[in-house]
């Protein structure tokens, strides 16, 4: 049986066994009763409980949507928006992205040598087809009925608050290779300085497939691979991400590690409080999964189960070294039937071979072309 209350119990057994026995008997009997078995129930809200009758976040969710992360400051202090306004942000997406992926003509002909230096939806700089592969969400997300302007809501103005010096220096350096305006040549050579391409360090953390530029912590949404399955325990919660299929273990009722390990994805511990799952991380690494953030980053996340399966997300950003203020945003995981697949980046792929190759190419031929020898 799933039972959903005590007093069902006592039901249960008084119409067995007749009312002469206090109720009071069977409610001190009724914990171990659900016990028994190992019985995962549902409450009055439909939600799928624990046998400890914690919520059940078991399950894959797709964590897309088309709210910005960060506000557009037409919205000023605005925090939300009517369904009109909704239905517009969201008509003005489904355009850009139907614009990039229309049908690419056969007669076309070859990219511009060296790229054509534009970056737009699956475009790029060197001649991609269309935005195919690009899945950042169908839809604005609801919460309590109110559709966000932004997914960040603190600061007030819905917007990250500015990066320290030392924040953006860092920023410019993990984005290096990135930043590089692409004209056929090595012209990186003229400037002081190691180049953005002498060796995988150089490049970003994405690029190596160390990490993705959405898995986090914390967990924002990005132009695709949006999708999370989480399994849990009584003792661990994993959260394994489709972006470059990192996985996430959250140790609960447990301390960090004082070891002075550091992690790409941090050191994650949680506990409950009521019925919402608190996650604490630390000990990153100096270059992490959200862009700008360092060693001193802390980020405290929040997952409510809602009644409809799906799950309110939220997350706090703390790093002073790297902003200014701290930051926080909220949004919907979507509860899905939907698989996640293997996304099979790895650090060490064959694109990476060829990005350093062609850069040692272009450099010989800079310098051959300086010298005057071609």
């Amino acid at each position: 049986y799933a039972l959903k209350s005590k007093m069902q119990v006592v039901r249960i057994i008084s119409s067995k066994k007749g009312d002469h026995l206090m109720a009071g008997t069977y409610l001190k009997l009724a914990p171990v009763l659900l016990l028994l078995g190992g019985i995962v129930h549902a409450d009055d809200s439909g939600i799928k409980r624990t046998k400890s009758g914690k919520p059940d976040f078991t399950g894959n969710y797709d964590a897309g949507t088309l709210t910005p992360l960060d506000r557009p400051e037409y919205f000023g202090d605005k925090k939300f928006m009517s369904r009109e306004e909704a239905e517009k942000v969201i008509g003005g997406m489904k355009k850009q992205l139907e614009f990039a992926n229309r049908q690419s003509s056969p007669e076309r002909g070859a990219p511009v040598k060296g790229g054509d230096g534009r970056h737009a939806f699956g475009a790029g700089g060197v001649g991609g087809y269309n935005a195919f592969w690009v899945d950042p969400g169908s839809d604005a997300f609801e919460i309590d009925g109110k559709f966000r302007t932004s997914i960040v809501y603190d600061p007030p103005n819905g917007r990250q608050p500015p990066m320290t010096m030392a924040g953006m220096l860092k920023m410019a350096k993990n984005f290096a290779s990135f930043a590089y305006t692409n004209d056929g040549t090595a012209s990186w050579l003229t400037k002081d300085g190691p180049g953005p391409f002498d060796g995988p360090e150089y490049l970003a953390l994405a690029e190596r497939c160390l990490l993705g530029f959405s898995g986090g912590p914390p967990m924002i949404p990005s132009l695709y691979n949006n999708f999370n399955r989480i399994s849990q325990t009584e003792d661990h919660v994993v959260i394994l991400l489709e972006m470059v299929h990192d996985a996430r273990i959250i140790r609960l009722n447990s301390e960090h590690n004082t070891n002075g390990f550091q992690k790409w994805l941090g050191d994650s511990i949680g506990w409950w409080e009521g019925d919402t799952l608190v996650i604490d991380t630390i000990n990153f690494r100096d270059r992490t999964g959200l862009a700008g953030g360092d060693e001193n980053l802390h980020i405290i996340e929040k997952l409510s189960k809602l009644e409809n399966g799906d799950i309110l997300y939220g997350f706090t950003v703390d790093d002073p070294s790297a902003w200014t203020a701290n930051w926080s945003g909220e949004y919907i995981w979507k509860s899905s039937k939907e698989r996640v697949y293997e996304y099979a980046c790895h650090e060490g792929n064959y694109a990476m071979g060829n990005i350093l190759r062609g850069a040692r190419i272009l450099e010989s031929d800079f310098i051959a072309e300086a010298d005057g020898s071609e």
